[in-house]
């Protein structure tokens, strides 16, 4: 006959009960339901809106590109998930792990079938992940795959203004969303943490999505190092470095690392409201409305300091990384024009290019983002033919800048090739990007 502390131990559901507990609840709730079936359509339905109209999203990387080659679109789609869309999918799925238990009176049941409050934390951390790496991969994968259908797998043009051939082009832009994933997943244990301690669905499903609104408005701010490095936007564009030329990968090592480190405190501090909860409950109005005012105040003040802070360090906007960047960027982009344009000697090759970049109307001139930048490209020919490009740029705290030129100069937004056909003039409006790692 057993003990009774043998059958307490044989009627242990065991340790993987919790999990797939939690994942039948999470897949029985109607907004998981709909969010695969939105990261389908989604891409589809804006590739297919592409398709039916020539205007492109110029204000966004490799906007201009969407009609040229299909791996532009899903870039275009990552930029615009990993400021909202990420945390939307975190808030829905995560927003509501602890507070529906709270919100249902279910931790007694839960916490009397012998099941630790560790093995029932871990669940529901766990099946939130995974069901976000699911839905981004499975947004991933539509994106790509509305791209190739709306405009085909033809070469994408870089940051750099270097041609990728079809297959580069893949992997760089299926590598970019699977770097994006770690920050997103970020975002999901914040939705933890603020479901967890609020105990309140609404404020754990609005959570992620006011953060990302705070950390777009934290990146306009100021141009110190420091602030900027610690913002989780800041990794979600650690991919613009795979499509430069060279190359650069710390901002992806950093904003890994940052993503992690966010990722890791957000869920301790989850398990020490989570274990140190009175199952009891306090009153229902405490429930409901003191403790999201308190995480509210909180949240303010912490993004208060981190404005104050913003212009804390030395800034990585400068003018000799720019020229170097907008250099390379030139050259590469005015050999792709003249192909287009059909000629057979590129002189474009041979010419000698001397950048000069200054910020107008500021006391620091040769430093810092913003929209008033000029850069005056003295251009030397093989022929010797001697002209000057000037170019207005909009440089951002990542380090990514848009160039837009005379068009009385360098020809209209749209060229004709050698066929007839019309073709994005390279040289009218380019995006580039540098290395503002610290």
């Amino acid at each position: 006959m057993l003990s009774p502390a043998s059958a307490r131990v044989s009627e242990r559901p065991g340790a993987l009960a919790p999990y797939r507990f939690e994942a039948a609840k999470l897949l029985a709730q109607w907004p998981t339901r709909i969010l695969p079936l939105a990261c389908i359509l989604g891409p589809l339905a804006f590739a297919a809106v592409l398709r039916i109209q020539s205007a492109v999203p110029q204000d966004t990387l490799f906007g201009g590109w969407v009609h040229t080659s299909g791996f532009a679109i899903p870039l275009v789609i990552l930029g615009f998930a990993g400021a909202w869309v990420f945390p939307v999918i975190a808030g829905v799925v995560g927003g509501d792990m602890f507070a529906a238990e709270d919100r249902l009176g279910t931790w007694k049941t839960l916490l009397t079938r012998s099941c630790r409050r560790s093995e029932i934390f871990a669940g529901k951390v766990v099946v939130a992940g995974a069901y976000v790496v699911v839905m981004v991969v499975l947004l991933a994968a539509a994106s790509i795959l509305a791209g190739v259908l709306a405009t085909g797998s033809q070469p994408l043009v870089g940051l750099s203004g270097q041609v990728l051939g079809s297959g580069r082009a893949l992997e760089l832009t299926a590598a970019s969303w699977g770097i994006s994933l770690v920050p997103a997943l970020a975002f999901t244990a914040l939705a933890l943490l603020v479901s967890a301690v609020t105990r309140s669905s609404a404020a754990g499903a609005l959570g992620p999505l006011v953060a990302a609104l705070a950390l777009q408005l934290l990146s306009l701010v100021g141009a110190g190092e420091i602030v900027h490095a610690l913002l989780l936007s800041t990794a979600l564009d650690a991919w613009h470095g795979l499509f430069a030329v060279p190359a650069f990968f710390r901002p992806i090592a950093w904003g890994m690392l940052v993503s992690l480190g966010y990722a890791a405190v957000f869920i301790g501090l989850a398990w020490f409201s989570f274990r140190a909860r009175d199952i009891a409950g306090t009153s229902p109005g405490e429930r409901r409305w003191g403790r999201p005012i308190r995480v509210l105040v909180i949240a303010v003040a912490l993004v208060g300091l981190f404005a104050f802070a913003g212009n804390l360090g030395p800034t990585a906007i400068t003018q000799t990384r720019l020229e170097r960047a907008i250099l390379t960027n030139f050259r590469n982009l005015t050999v792709l024009q003249q192909k287009d344009l059909g000629r057979r000697d590129l002189p474009g090759r041979r010419m000698r290019v001397l950048p000069s970049c200054r910020r107008q109307g500021v006391p620091t001139p040769t430093r810092g983002p913003g929209d008033n930048w000029v850069c005056y490209l003295d251009v030397f020919t093989s022929s010797g033919a001697e002209f000057t490009v000037d170019y207005d740029i909009t440089l951002q705290t990542n380090g990514c800048y848009t160039a837009e030129g005379p068009p009385a100069f360098i020809g209209p937004v749209t060229i004709r090739d050698r066929q007839g056909r019309r073709r994005v003039n390279p040289l009218f409006r380019f995006d580039g990007c540098f290395d503002v790692a610290p």
